[in-house]
């Protein structure tokens, strides 16, 4: 079988950051911050990233863009990804009831602590809409209020 060339298997990070919509200093801090592992280097120490990186790259975006994580909570989210994974990768169909039911356990919790940081956004969130909320039924209130004023005021003059 022929063996696919390091250029094909992998991207330099510019190449990677562009694909990502990222800058190569943003794919540096991720590494510097522990949210993505080293990447694999070429020989001369550029860094080369798979598409397993790639994948992690799109998971923290989504987490940073779309949900509006911080670095601290998506360090978390990956963390309890990567026990998953671990647990995923050291499945073994011939393990016993035990070994399988302490691997299940292990996913369990790790899934658990993701559920619990999405919670807690979302409950920052929800707090954050209901201000919001409570704020804009005061501006209505203070509309109609002022729109009375001059219906009053005209009808005052014409007495």
């Amino acid at each position: 079988m022929a063996e696919t060339p390091v250029s094909e298997r992998f991207l330099q990070i510019g190449e990677a950051a562009e694909r990502a919509s990222l800058t190569q200093r943003t794919l540096r801090y991720y590494e510097e911050k522990g949210l993505l592992n080293p990447p694999t280097r070429m020989d001369g120490g550029f860094r080369l990233y798979s598409r397993e990186d790639m994948e992690r790259i799109d998971r923290i975006r989504q987490l940073k863009e779309l949900l509006g994580f911080s670095l601290a909570e998506i360090k978390e989210m990956m963390e309890a990804e990567d026990v998953r994974l671990q647990v995923k990768a050291g499945w073994r169909k011939d393990a016993d009831a035990d070994e399988k039911a302490e691997k299940v356990r292990l996913g369990r919790e790790a899934t658990c602590q993701q559920l619990a940081i999405i919670d807690q956004k979302m409950e920052k969130m929800s707090m954050l809409r209901e201000e919001l909320a409570e704020r804009v039924r005061k501006y209505d209130e203070l509309l109609l209020r002022f729109a009375e004023l001059p219906e009053q005021e005209a009808a005052t003059s014409q007495a």
